[in-house]
């Protein structure tokens, strides 16, 4: 039988979920709400905001949705999921995101420590600090090693994190937090010991007793060449990690994934949807940097279009607990997207900038629309990421090679990306 499916959200990872769910032979209608001009030719849109939870629950409603998909964070955090649940409907539509209480593993870094903390699951040494103990914090600081890592417990767009070099930094960093640096998000603050290795990232979809593991992958959050300068949303991704072997994965599986899961369950913490793991590998050991709600983006740009599985047959697998039975199959080339900006991104920047875009996109490239909208029937820039550029080819420097022309074909102005994604990975 044929699925309505609906996507919450505007961004590239909404676009490339979108794109993913167009190809089902189960497909029905795809609905987008609200999307972006990238998911008009493939998708009905829905106007709203998503915070306006009776909106969302009246297209759903009215359009015979089956299955809802939300793709971004703040929308699970504000509770979005258990408005949906606690409707009195004739018929459940399949709902992928947790409820509020299961996105609080990303809402809230000071919940997540804790979590980690309670059911032995590796991340960094840390202590969590309210905006009235600036005091304590600031001592705290002055008895640790350096690099110093200072986190935003809420939600902050992925730039909520900051990396301190020296004590003084770090004590001017948690003063600007506490001084409302990223609002409601930074009034408490968690300081993390610093963990030396390499980063990457393991998704799973799970009903919260099986799962399947999707493809990995590694972003780039640094806005500068050589992962200088501030964080940003993410600049780029590449899939798959070339330093996740077998024995790095089962190490993952054994004590992050299995323990998470279990840990939820101990907590009678119902979650159905996807779960992002942000790790780093310390000497072939795994631990937890944080934890998504959701898929990552840039990361879904790479892993969606490697991934060979019908994306809404997972979903239904997932809702009717057969995920024990799935063989997940991937394509073996590598995928390498690259995010376009505006300038003066992750700060100040314009928008309105109109975009040209060339003829034809070459096979194995695809285009996904992030903060983009259409103005007098032209594509303008509308936000600070503005189009991720992704390609496949059989080794990471002929796809990273695909996407920078493609990259550089495209104009606006104020236009910058990072020509060096996948540059710790030997491109």
């Amino acid at each position: 039988m044929k699925k309505n499916v609906l996507i919450l959200g505007s961004g590239g990872r909404e676009h490339a979920i979108a794109l993913k769910v167009s190809q089902s032979e189960l497909l029905g209608q795809l609905f987008v709400m609200p999307g972006n001009p990238g998911t008009m030719d493939i998708a009905f849109q829905l106007p709203g905001d998503l915070s306006d939870h009776e909106m969302v629950k009246s297209n759903i409603l009215g359009f015979d949705i089956d299955i809802v998909i939300c793709g971004p964070e703040v929308p699970l955090s504000e509770g979005l999921m258990d408005s949906i649940l606690n409707t009195d409907w004739a018929y459940k539509p399949i709902l992928v995101g947790p409820c509020r209480e299961g996105a609080r593993l990303e809402s809230s870094k000071a919940f997540s420590k804790e979590f980690m903390k309670r059911h032995q699951i590796p991340t960094a040494a840390y202590q969590t600090f309210s905006k009235d103990q600036e005091n304590e914090a600031l001592e705290f600081i002055s008895k640790m090693s350096v690099p110093v890592v200072i986190k935003a417990s809420g939600l902050a767009a992925g730039k909520g994190v900051v990396i301190c070099l020296d004590h003084a930094s770090a004590k001017k960093e948690l003063r600007e937090m506490f001084q409302g640096k990223f609002g409601e998000s930074s009034e408490t603050i968690v300081i993390e010991e610093f963990l030396s290795g390499i980063e990457f990232s393991v998704f799973i979809l799970t009903n919260g007793n099986q799962y399947v593991l999707l493809p990995e992958a590694k972003d780039y959050k640094r806005i500068g060449v050589g992962d200088q300068g501030p964080n940003t949303g993410g600049m780029g991704a590449v899939s798959p990690v070339p330093f996740l072997d077998e024995s790095l994965l089962k190490k993952v599986k054994d004590q992050i994934i299995h323990t998470t899961l279990n840990g939820l369950k101990k907590d009678n913490i119902p979650y159905k949807g996807f779960i992002f793991f942000g790790l780093i590998n310390v000497n072939g050991d795994p631990f937890v940097i944080e934890y998504n709600c959701r898929l990552g983006d840039p990361e879904t740009e790479v892993i969606l279009p490697r991934l060979k599985n019908d994306l809404i047959e997972l979903i239904i697998q997932m809702e009717e607990e057969r995920l024990d039975h799935v063989e997940i199959e991937l394509d073996s080339r590598t995928a390498v997207t690259i995010m376009l900006v505006s300038k003066g991104y992750p700060d100040q920047y314009e928008k309105g900038k109109e975009i040209l875009l060339p003829p034809d996109i070459p096979e194995d490239s695809c285009l996904f629309y992030a903060g983009t909208k259409l103005e007098d029937q032209l594509l303008k820039t509308n936000g600070g990421r503005v189009i991720s550029v992704t390609s496949l080819a059989a080794t990471m420097q002929s796809a990273l090679s695909k996407s920078l022309k493609l990259a550089d074909e495209i104009k606006y102005e104020g236009k910058y990306y990072r020509n060096d994604i996948g540059f710790d990975l030997g491109a």
